[in-house]
């Protein structure tokens, strides 16, 4: 394995000459900073990790604490990862995955040992026993999805009051008067997810000012309880005109839902999700949707995290919260209800 001497040797300069050079930390003139990077190319020169974290106090890596919870849908979870994980990758730096259980513990191990230069939190509870943990750390963090304490974190998430208001008012300008909301399983408020009850509150509270029926209900995260599920609510509430669907696993169940039933969509039933454009194209979903942007979200939190991480000015900056406005998405599966008729039950 090349070293930063060899490094040195092949580009005819110093080991400290060739450091700067790689490193950026002086300035270094242009002809001698071509020729050590092409000598670290042509010997596939990669610094050794240990000894750029003692000679530097980093190590290139952040943390970030998830968990894939059998009540919560993976494919969506993945999503918000990728976010995170693509944009450390750009910015240069590695992303250590820790799903442990105890997160709260894992976060005290990988925060203490500086195994991280700053660490990023997801599924986050109203009250999450991790946040008094990374507050008293040294190192910076942010969360994607917002605690009910949002001092001394840097905070992103989609606004999903809004979410929720706009999915009713679109419906209810259109003649709506009778929706169904089906929400993340009961389980996930249960532990703190607060995200769902802000949109499902949000859009009851909107239907309430705006005179529409909606009835909300939380759903399952795997076949074929979801699927059950769907039909069930169909056959309870056959006068309802429209759907909203806060839930992915339900999102993607419901086209063979509805082709068993011969619903159609929007003539019978309008329909709008809340999810990522990337997951409606993995599920082929031809539904209107509020765009959940998970991506945006990562990055926007690694992108602050690596800020507070390269400069003492902006450690020293007042912490944000930051929400993403939700985008409805049209892709026509809303329309003005026709007069309400039996729908045909499930087969």
């Amino acid at each position: 394995m090349a070293t930063i001497g060899d490094v040195a040797r092949e580009a005819g300069v110093s080991r400290s000459t060739a450091s700067y050079a790689l490193s950026g930390k002086r300035p270094i003139s242009e002809e001698v900073r071509r020729r050590v990077l092409a000598a670290a190319e042509a010997l596939a020169y990669t610094p050794n990790a240990g000894a750029r974290a003692l000679a530097t106090s980093r190590t290139k890596v952040l943390g970030l604490l998830a968990r894939f919870y059998t009540d919560e849908f993976a494919p969506a979870m993945m999503q918000y990862i990728q976010g995170v994980t693509d944009t450390a990758r750009d910015l240069g730096y590695d992303t250590l995955l820790v799903t442990d259980e105890d997160g709260a513990r894992a976060l005290r191990r990988i925060t203490d040992s500086r195994m991280v230069d700053g660490v990023v939190l997801m599924n986050i509870a109203q009250d999450d026993p991790r946040l008094p943990i990374l507050r008293a750390a040294s190192q910076p963090g942010a969360t994607v999805g917002l605690p009910g304490d949002c001092s001394g974190i840097d905070v992103f998430d989609l606004d999903f009051e809004e979410a929720g208001r706009a999915m009713v008012d679109h419906l209810h300008r259109l003649g709506h008067r009778e929706l169904i909301l089906i929400s993340q399983p009961e389980h996930v408020v249960e532990r703190g997810g607060a995200y769902v009850w802000r949109l499902r509150d949000a859009a009851l509270e909107r239907a309430r000012q705006c005179g529409v029926t909606l009835h909300a209900v939380y759903g399952e995260s795997r076949q074929p309880a979801v699927g059950r599920l769907l039909h069930t609510l169909l056959d309870t509430y056959p006068s309802a005109t429209g759907l909203l669907v806060n839930n992915e696993a339900a999102a993607a169940a419901l086209p063979s839902v509805a082709h068993e039933r011969g619903l159609r969509v929007p003539e019978d039933l309008s329909v709008i999700g809340r999810y990522s454009a990337e997951f409606a194209a993995a599920f082929s979903l031809p539904y209107s949707f509020v765009e959940s942007a998970p991506d945006r979200l990562g990055s926007m939190a690694v992108r602050q995290l690596v800020r507070r991480v390269e400069s003492a000015a902006a450690r020293r900056e007042p912490f944000v919260v930051r929400f993403i406005s939700p985008e409805l998405v049209s892709r026509g599966s809303t329309t003005p209800p026709r007069a309400t008729r039996p729908r045909t039950p499930a087969r």
